[in-house]
């Protein structure tokens, strides 16, 4: 079996800076997408439209085969005026990380009030708000990495009550009651939902350094929430990877004052995952809805068949079956064979490890 996708896009990725941004920038492509949303969330952050424009040059450089689409991070040094020149310059969002609550937040915001004049102009000049759905933990108010974005969720409304034309993204929903509040937002508020999240529950983290991410995977009631309202089709959820790549020490090594990192990495095979993922809920016939027509209908960039030259255009994918005696795990050495994830990407201290290294998903990219 092929099927044929059309302009596949990842509406939220990290490719990181450095030799690290060397190596998986490339790998964003040969995962089967041609469009990619950037998160801003580097050390330093970026905050202005020059940096921003900066890290896309070199994004390009990398890839020209990807149409990388930029963010910046909503911060203090923020202000109404930089908005306007961020969205002349071709930005199309601002991503918010409350303080701490992931990599690279630690200059994360407190109050969204302060912001408001910010929030203003994005939705005066047509520039997307893409929420970090948590809440800091708490432990005076009961709050913990597994109750914390339903405790932000009040923040989603407040904000779209105040600015009802601002369109805004709920980033990598995990739980049932992120896919109802959303459901009772207008038009303009969507959410990205992520592969891994399609696959994880709390028990398959819990002890497991490697499926550790923010925010956690948590209960199955809120993982089928995620897989019914792709099967349903709704327009307003769509595929954002969240892929985020650690050296694999810094996964596997934790020290009592510091746990392992937060994030997985599936970028380099995200569209055969993505249709293992939904091939095992019944839902293939939404693949391309949810890789491609939602996301870029919502982010006013509409796919390769419409628009004249724009890079990329359909992806071919191909179903194989599994030779017998294999198993559902390949643990040699070199290159993973076809219908299997690779184990390692890179070597040394910028080795990765991605997520479910080494499984039969039984997809692979047609060259």
């Amino acid at each position: 079996m092929q099927l044929t996708i059309d302009s596949p896009a990842d509406f939220h990725v990290h490719l990181r800076q450095g030799p690290m941004c060397a190596l998986v920038t490339p790998l964003v492509r040969k995962g089967g997408f041609r469009l990619a949303y950037v998160m801003p969330n580097l050390q330093p952050p970026i905050t202005t439209t020059a940096r921003a424009l900066e890290y896309k040059a070199e994004l390009q450089r990398l890839e020209p085969r990807v149409e990388f689409l930029m963010t910046l991070y909503l911060s203090p040094d923020l202000t109404p005026e930089e908005v306007r020149k961020a969205k002349s310059a071709g930005i199309v969002g601002v991503k918010s990380y409350p303080r701490g609550v992931t990599t690279n937040s630690d200059g994360g915001i407190e109050s969204y009030e302060a912001y408001y004049p910010v929030f203003a102009v994005m939705e005066e000049v047509g520039m997307v708000l893409n929420l970090h759905g948590e809440v800091p933990s708490d432990s005076s108010a009961n709050i913990s990495v597994l109750n914390a974005e339903p405790a932000f969720l009040p923040w989603l409304h407040r904000i779209h009550a105040q600015f009802p034309k601002l369109r805004i993204v709920l980033e990598h929903a995990t739980t049932r009651a992120a896919v109802e509040a959303v459901r009772k937002c207008g038009n303009t508020v969507a959410c990205t939902i992520t592969a891994h999240h399609l696959a994880l529950t709390v028990d398959d983290w819990a002890g497991q350094s490697l499926h550790f991410c923010k925010p956690v995977a948590k209960m199955p009631d809120d993982r089928a929430a995620l897989q019914e309202v792709i099967k349903e089709g709704h327009p307003r959820f769509f595929l954002g990877s969240d892929s985020a790549p650690h050296p694999s020490s810094s996964k596997t090594q934790s020290t009592p004052d510091k746990g392992c990192a937060a994030g997985l990495y599936t970028s380099a095979t995200l569209l055969p995952l993505v249709a293992h993922l939904l091939e095992s809920f019944d839902a293939l016939d939404k693949l391309e809805g949810f890789v491609c027509t939602f996301g870029r209908r919502f982010y006013q960039f509409p796919s390769e068949r419409m628009r004249v030259g724009a890079i990329g255009g359909g992806v071919t994918l191909q179903k194989l079956e599994k030779t017998e005696g294999t198993g559902d795990v390949w643990r040699g050495d070199g290159d993973a064979p076809a219908g299997y994830l690779p184990r390692v990407y890179g070597k040394g201290a910028e080795a990765i490890i991605p997520f479910w290294a080494g499984r039969w998903i039984g997809w692979q990219i047609l060259a």
